[in-house]
């Protein structure tokens, strides 16, 4: 099955600090492609892959689920660990949920953690309908371009396939249950106005993690898909500092200091 055009992976070789970027449901890796090329051309290790299901035909995302996705990204992360000296992951959406469940699992092999409207739990009737719903329709409306960029498009499907959904739902609880086991460094940017995830996703996040470094931003020019949308520099400057100042190397102390005394 062809590839949607923009579905493409994308990978860039730069230095020994690496960076995951994990796109979100039905979407692809054309939401993130501006984020990873702009980390890319500052010298570091990108990687963003194509979770299975996505980017052919929604008909095809129906036989995969939570643990197929985590899979692809788990593989990657282990991948750039072997050839970098440290790993930074990012995730749009449900790719900030399986970067939580990544640091949950991973520790201190993740250095730390961008976030952009991350989802982890059920936010509307429809979503907690699914179980019985799935049974009888294999799919409703798509959620892709919820974008207020005049212009703006997301490449994904314009079908939400419900088995998916209903593996999706399963994970939610394991993700919210395994937050306090997240201790990495962590930014967190999330729109004011969302019309896929509520920004209630992002204080349940904020409230339940154990980091001691954490950022928070606000979007408020953006809707779902930011790195799309108007505040994608803002996303894309902030997430490099913040790679930058937790890479950075300890200063050398000066001629002197630290040593004692005749």
């Amino acid at each position: 099955m062809p590839l949607m055009p923009g579905a493409e992976p994308y990978r860039h070789d730069g230095g020994e600090i690496g960076v995951l970027l994990c796109h979100g449901f039905t979407g692809t890796p054309q939401s993130l492609r501006p984020w990873a090329e702009y980390l890319a051309d500052r010298g570091l290790t990108v990687s963003l892959p194509l979770l299975p299901g996505h980017g052919t035909r929604w008909q095809d995302m129906q036989a995969t689920g939570w643990q197929d996705w985590y899979a692809t990204v788990d593989r990657e992360l282990r991948e750039l660990s072997e050839h970098c000296s440290q790993v930074f992951v990012c995730g749009l959406s449900m790719g900030g949920t399986l970067a939580l469940w990544l640091a949950a699992k991973h520790g201190s092999a993740i250095s730390g953690l961008v976030l952009v409207n991350p989802s982890v739990k059920a936010d509307s009737l429809q979503l907690k309908a699914v179980p019985v719903l799935r049974h009888l329709v294999p799919s409703v409306a798509g959620i892709a371009s919820d974008i207020a960029l005049e212009g703006g498009k997301e490449v994904g499907y314009d079908r939400t396939p419900l088995n998916a959904v209903h593996s999706y739902s399963k994970f939610w609880p394991m993700v919210r249950a395994g937050l306090p086991r997240v201790t990495q460094p962590l930014l967190l940017l999330h729109s004011r106005v969302d019309h896929v995830v509520h920004p209630s996703n992002s204080a349940i996040v904020l409230a339940k993690v154990s980091s001691t470094d954490v950022t928070e931003r606000v979007l408020e020019r953006s809707y779902h898909v930011a790195t799309l949308d108007h505040d994608a520099e803002r996303i894309f400057t902030e997430s490099y500092d913040f790679i930058q100042r937790l890479s950075a190397p300890a200063a050398e102390p000066a001629v002197g200091e630290g040593t004692a005394g005749g």
